[in-house]
C-alpha cells in the first residue's frame, strides 16, 4: 500500500511540472500604431518595462529586450526634443514673435533621427519575444520523457526515463 501511495504521489507532482508552463505564457505580438508593435500577455498589455521583467530568465531574450529598451529611451528622447524644438518655434510664429527657423529644422532633424532607431529597438522587442516565446517549448525536461508501464522484479509498475 505504501508503494502504490508514493506512486500516485510521484505521478501527481511529475504532472504538476509538467503542466507548470502553459500557452498562455506566451507574449503574443500586435501591430501598433505608427508602425510599431503592442505586446500583450494573458489579455493585457505590457509595458518595456513589463518586458524586460518577464524576459530576465531567457538570457538571449533579455540581452535583446535591454538593447531595445536603450534604443526606444533613446529615441523618444530625441523625438520629444525635436517635437518641442519644432512646438516651441510654431508658438512663437502663432503668438507674433520673432521665429527662428533653424530651430525647427533642427527639431525636425531630430525627430528624423529618432525615426531609424525606434524602428530598430522595435525590431530588437519583437526578437527578444520571439526568442522568448520560442524558449518556452522546451522549457520543461518533461518534453524528452517517456512513460511506460512495464514488467519489473516485483511486478508491474510505471516506468519513466529522462
Amino acid at each position: 500500500m505504501k508503494k502504490i501511495t508514493i506512486l500516485v504521489l510521484f505521478v501527481v507532482l511529475l504532472n504538476s511540472l509538467a503542466t507548470g508552463q502553459i500557452s498562455n505564457d506566451s507574449i503574443i505580438i500586435k501591430k501598433g500604431a505608427f508602425g510599431g508593435s503592442e505586446f500583450h500577455q494573458n489579455n493585457k498589455r505590457l509595458t518595456m518595462s513589463q518586458l524586460v521583467k518577464i524576459l530576465k530568465p531567457n538570457e538571449l531574450a533579455y540581452k535583446d529586450i535591454k538593447s531595445a529598451q536603450t534604443g526606444n529611451t533613446f529615441a523618444a528622447i530625441l523625438g520629444g526634443a525635436g517635437g518641442f524644438l519644432i512646438g516651441y518655434t510654431l508658438g512663437t510664429s502663432i503668438g507674433g514673435g520673432e521665429s527662428n527657423w533653424a530651430v525647427a529644422g533642427i527639431g525636425a532633424g531630430l525627430i528624423v533621427a529618432a525615426i531609424p532607431i525606434g524602428s530598430s529597438a522595435n525590431k530588437k522587442a519583437i526578437s527578444a519575444v520571439n526568442k522568448y516565446n520560442e524558449g518556452l517549448k522546451t522549457i520543461s525536461f518533461l518534453d524528452k520523457t517517456e512513460w511506460k508501464i512495464a514488467y519489473t522484479d516485483n511486478g508491474i509498475g510505471l516506468l519513466v526515463s529522462f
